[in-house]
């Protein structure tokens, strides 16, 4: 017998992440270091003194819940709108409810808005005076970070609050309060579940509030009944968690922080930490080609002439993805990573090509000198066109030495730096030596 007749017995049905909902603050997991004993938003709140604010954080850890305890333990009124589905008509019967309430009752109104960076500019400037003047406490709640998303007359009304992924310790506490809460949880129902299959729910759920309560649902839903109990098996887990993936939201936060770790694993040298934030992005279904790619600039970056080579790896892993597909691509690219991450490093290149468009943008646009421009005509060089150019290959060495390359203006303006890591080390002890040649020449170009 499954857990549908327990659904169905329910007065409108509802998930159980829902029932599961805290109904008190002390009934709220997680974010202790917002809410502990001694923290300013939990003496706040045990003090009934609310205040504008954004609630930061990936899903299911809580953001909708605490701006609901807000409202009771204030016994202030609360509204809600979702950007997603709101408007500006939305916001003014928002402001014309918390008018009513206050005229009504002298009440105090909290207005949450959920995925509040999915209003535009001048969507979230409609909140602002109706922030500044009392009319309602502002609590908007985002998984993206709000700096970025959010206009800074926003933010300035409003005190910013990160919340963290759940730990497995919370999870388990609430895991534990769905087990055994006969009114909101399963209770009621005789459940059968090992420590090995609870390890397996908590992993599952990465974090997510949520989520975990979504996958115990689902798991009661499927769960045999054996001798009056619901048995969660490892039979039952698989068929749950094998079309459940981790939390990956391309183009938001979770995305561009994982990037992030990865690029600066390999920067840092640290082969260890590059595979596994490959292997948590591919896991959670990012594009292999698009870490690819990003192997690609690191490789140019920072790595550069220190070792080339690093360049043609990560190319070489690139075309092996397109024409062997993922089982063996995924592991050129980890390849190309590993390589990547032992390379030596230098970023003297991406340094020096950054000086070099700086000088480009804000020095005058000087003319090519006379010795360096292209004489194809007559014309050409009858106005001095490559006149006493000096062409390397007839020099000693293939080396024009004393000749300048650069506008006169620019002749003493060195932009490449290299490194002594690696090959390009190499490459500085012969720049080193050409230098000295360029100075001991009687040949030079700018007296």
């Amino acid at each position: 017998m499954k857990n549908d007749l327990f659904a169905q017995a329910l007065t409108g049905y509802q998930p159980l992440a829902s029932r599961m909902r805290p109904q008190t603050l002390a009934q709220f997991v997680g974010q202790g270091h917002l809410l502990g004993e001694g923290k300013s938003l939990g003496r706040a709140l045990s003090q009934g003194l609310l205040h504008s604010m954004i609630l930061w954080g990936p899903p299911g850890v809580g953001k909708t819940t605490l701006a609901r305890l807000m409202s009771q333990v204030s016994d202030a009124h609360f509204m809600t709108l979702s950007a997603v589905m709101s408007g500006v008509k939305d916001i003014r019967a928002a402001v014309l409810e918390a008018q009513q309430v206050r005229a009504q009752s002298g009440r105090d109104s909290v207005l949450f808005v959920d995925e509040v960076h999915r209003f535009n500019k001048s969507q979230q400037d409609a909140f602002l005076p109706y922030i500044e003047d009392g009319t309602f406490i502002f609590v908007g709640a985002t998984t993206e970070n709000p700096a970025f998303e959010l206009n800074n007359a926003l933010m300035s009304r409003a005190r910013v609050y990160v919340l963290k992924s759940l730990s497995e310790v919370d999870l388990a506490a609430l895991l534990q309060q769905a087990f055994t809460d006969l009114d909101r949880g399963l209770g009621q129902l005789n459940i059968d579940i090992k420590e090995p299959q609870r390890k397996l729910l908590l992993q599952a759920a990465d974090g997510d509030a949520r989520r975990l309560l979504n996958l115990l649902e689902i798991s009661t839903d499927l769960a045999d009944q054996k001798d009056g109990q619901l048995v969660i098996d490892n039979g039952v887990l698989e068929q749950v968690l094998q079309t459940s993936p981790k939390r990956f939201d391309k183009g938001g936060d979770i995305f561009y922080d994982q990037i992030s770790a990865f690029h600066k694993s390999v920067r840092g040298s640290d082969p260890s930490g590059a595979l596994y934030w490959l292997a948590r992005m591919i896991d959670a279904g990012c594009d292999p080609l698009y870490i690819a790619r990003r192997l690609l600039a690191i490789a140019s970056e920072d790595i550069g002439n220190a070792d080339p080579r690093a360049l043609q790896v990560a190319v070489n892993a690139w075309q092996v993805f397109e024409r062997v597909g993922p089982a063996e691509g995924n592991r050129a690219i980890a390849h190309a990573a590993v390589y990547c991450a032992c390379a030596a490093k230098s970023n003297a290149v991406d340094t020096a090509f950054k000086a070099a468009m700086k000088l480009a943008r804000e020095e005058p646009s000087y003319d090519v000198p006379n010795h360096l421009r292209n004489a194809p005509t007559s014309l050409a060089q009858s106005l001095g066109h490559g006149a006493d150019y000096r062409y390397a290959h007839q020099e000693p060495m293939a080396f024009a030495a004393g000749e300048n390359y650069l506008p006169e203006a620019l002749a003493q303006h060195v932009l490449y730096h290299p490194s002594d890591r690696g090959v390009e080390n190499k490459i500085k002890e012969k720049l080193e030596k050409l230098t000295q040649l360029n100075k001991n020449s009687e040949q030079q170009r700018y007296k």
